[in-house]
C-alpha cells in the first residue's frame, strides 16, 4: 500500500467500494471472502503476523486444538477433511490459507502490516488507515477483525523479571527451547495451560502447575478418524448432516439463556456432570480432587475441555500448586504463600486482555471523536449488534463487543453477510456512508446490558468484564438469535450520513 488510493463516488461500480480489513484470522478471512463473493474486490487485509490465521497462526504450543467440533468451527462455504473432532492448531491454520487460496484473495493480503491508526475524514467521506511502517492508504470502509485473543495478557510479576531462564507467553511460545527433562513451570490453568500441561508433562523433568483460581473440565471424548471414517464423511452430505447435528445442540443448549443463571436446572445439570468427571478422575485423591473443585457456578469462567488433563495432574512428575505466582528469584518462581520453587523454565499461561478491544489501534470518528474515548465515557465497549458505532460511520467490528455467543466461525459469517448487505445497500442508495443510530444503538445496548446483569458473569472473576466492571464481551443468548437479529434491525437502526 503505497500512497493514498482513489475514492468511491456516489454511483460507481460495486467494484469500486474500497474496504480495508484489519486482520486476517477466521474473522478477516470471512469478511474477504464474502466481499470477494459479491463482487467487491477492491480490498485489502492488513496482518501484523508474518502470515494467516490469527490465533491459529500465533498459538503453536504443544497440544494447541479447538474446543469446537471442526465441523461446527468452520465455514458454511468450506468443508474440510478433519483428522479428528477437535483438529489441531496447523490443520486449522492451514484451513484458513486454503479458504484464501480457494478464492484466488492470496494477493489481497499484506502481512507483517501493522495498523495503529483509522481516522474517518468528514469532507471526503473516507478512513485514512495508517500503518506501523509509516504507510497509509484511503478506504471507504473499514472493518476490524482483530478478534478477542490477540493481545497477551503478561502477569505483573513479568515486568522487570529477575529470572535467569526462559520465560516466555503461552501465545508467544520459544520453540528454541528443548524441554526434555527440565523443569518447567506452568503458570495459569486455563484452557491454554491444560492443553500445554498434558502434551509436554511425559517429556519434561519435573513440571509444576500454579491455579489461581479452578474451573470446570468437560471432556471432549477425542479420537482420531479412522480412515473408513475419514472416507465416509468426505461425502458431503454426511459432513453437513454432521455440522447440523452439532449446530442444532449448541442452539438448544443456548437458546433459552438459561444455562447463564445460576442455581437455574440447565445450569446445575452441567455442573454434576463436570463434578462427576472430577468424581471419576480424582476421586481416591481428595486433596486434588478438593483443589480443581470450582466455587463459581458452571459457565461464569470459561470452561475448559480437555482429555487426560486430571490424570496428568496425578503424574509422579507434576506438582500442583493451588496459589498463584507472584514473583520469581533469579533461578525461582514464588507463590502468593512465600513458597519458593527452583525451575529451568517458565510458561505464562495467563491469557489474554480479551475486554480491551481493539487494542492498540486509534480509531477516529466523525469530528475527530475517539472510539476509546467513547466506549470510556459509557463504562465500557460496547456497540450496536456487537459491530457498528454511533459517530463512527463504515466502520465495522467483528467479533466485537459482546458477541461472543458460542460458535464464533457462524458468527463472523452471519457479520460478514451484515457488512455487505450494508455495502449493497450504499450503491443502491447512492449513500457514501452509513451509520448506526443513536438511539438503536442505547436501546440495543439497555436492553443487552438489562439480561446480562442477571447472569453468571456479574458475581465471577473473568475476562468478560472490562475495568468498570462491565460486562464487555458475552452474549446471554444463541447464535441464531443473534443471527436473527441482525437480519430484523440492520435496516431500521442505520442511516445515511
Amino acid at each position: 500500500m503505497a500512497g493514498k488510493a482513489s475514492v468511491t463516488r456516489a454511483g460507481g461500480s460495486v467494484s469500486d467500494v474500497r474496504v480495508a480489513v484489519i486482520g486476517a484470522g477466521f474473522g478477516g478471512v470471512a469478511a474477504a471472502s464474502y466481499l470477494t463473493r459479491n463482487g467487491f474486490v477492491n480490498f485489502r487485509v492488513f496482518e501484523r503476523a508474518s502470515g494467516a490465521g490469527g490465533v491459529w497462526h500465533q498459538n503453536t504450543y504443544p497440544g494447541a486444538e479447538v474446543d469446537t467440533f471442526s465441523d461446527w468451527y468452520s465455514y458454511k462455504f468450506k468443508a474440510h477433511d478433519w483428522p479428528k473432532p477437535h483438529s489441531p492448531q496447523p490443520v486449522l491454520e492451514a484451513y484458513i490459507n486454503e479458504a484464501i487460496d480457494d478464492l484466488g484473495m492470496r494477493g489481497k493480503f499484506e502481512f507483517n502490516s501493522d495498523v495503529v491508526r483509522v481516522a474517518w475524514n468528514d469532507a471526503r467521506r473516507t478512513y485514512a488507515v495508517e500503518l506501523a511502517d509509516g504507510r497509509s492508504g484511503e478506504f471507504n470502509v473499514v472493518v476490524s477483525a482483530v478478534g478477542l485473543f490477540n493481545t497477551p495478557n503478561y502477569p505483573k510479576w513479568s515486568e522487570g523479571i529477575s529470572f535467569r531462564g526462559p520465560a516466555f507467553h503461552a501465545s508467544r511460545w520459544e520453540h528454541e527451547h528443548d524441554l526434555r527433562g527440565k523443569r518447567v513451570a506452568v503458570v495459569g490453568a486455563g484452557s491454554t495451560g491444560a492443553q500445554i500441561v498434558t502434551a509436554i508433562a511425559p517429556e519434561v523433568g519435573h513440571l509444576f502447575v500454579f491455579q489461581r483460581d479452578p474451573t470446570w473440565v468437560l471432556q471432549k471424548n477425542d479420537e482420531w478418524y479412522s480412515t473408513e471414517e475419514r472416507r465416509s464423511r468426505r461425502n458431503r452430505y454426511v459432513y453437513q448432516w454432521g455440522r447440523l447435528r452439532h449446530a442444532y445442540a449448541e442452539q438448544r443448549r443456548f437458546f433459552s439463556g438459561e444455562l447463564f443463571l445460576a442455581g437455574s436446572k440447565k445450569n446445575l445439570a452441567e455442573s454434576e456432570a463436570a463434578q462427576a468427571y472430577i468424581e471419576r478422575a480424582l476421586g481416591d485423591a481428595p486433596d486434588l480432587k478438593e483443589a480443581v473443585t470450582p466455587a463459581h457456578p458452571f459457565f461464569a469462567k470459561r470452561n475448559i475441555k480437555a482429555d487426560g488433563y486430571y490424570e496428568t495432574l496425578r503424574r509422579h512428575n507434576v506438582t500442583f500448586v493451588r496459589s498463584e505466582v507472584v514473583d520469581t528469584s533469579q533461578d525461582a518462581v514464588i507463590d502468593a504463600s512465600g513458597n519458593s520453587y527452583e525451575v529451568d523454565v517458565i510458561i505464562m499461561a495467563t491469557g489474554y486482555q480479551a475486554a480491551d478491544y481493539l487494542h492498540g489501534i486509534d480509531v477516529i470518528g466523525r469530528s475527530g471523536l475517539s472510539l476509546h474515548e467513547y466506549w470510556e465515557s459509557v463504562g465500557g465497549p460496547e456497540a450496536f449488534l456487537g459491530m457498528t458505532v454511533p459517530r463512527f460511520p463504515n466502520f465495522y467490528m467483528l467479533y466485537g463487543p459482546n458477541t461472543n455467543i458460542g460458535q464464533i466461525v457462524f458468527d463472523l459469517e452471519t457479520q460478514s453477510r451484515y457488512l455487505v448487505r450494508d455495502l449493497k445497500r450504499m450503491r443502491r442508495s447512492g449513500a457514501r456512508a452509513l451509520e448506526v443510530r443513536e438511539t438503536a444503538n442505547r436501546l440495543y445496548n439497555s436492553w443487552l446490558q438489562s439480561r446480562l446483569s442477571r447472569t453468571i458473569w456479574v458475581g465471577t472473576k473473568n475476562y468478560h468484564k472490562s475495568t468498570t466492571g462491565k460486562l464487555v464481551v458475552p452474549f446471554p443468548r444463541a447464535s441464531i438469535q443473534y443471527w436473527a437479529m441482525t437480519r430484523l434491525f440492520r435496516t431500521i437502526a442505520h442511516k445515511a450520513v
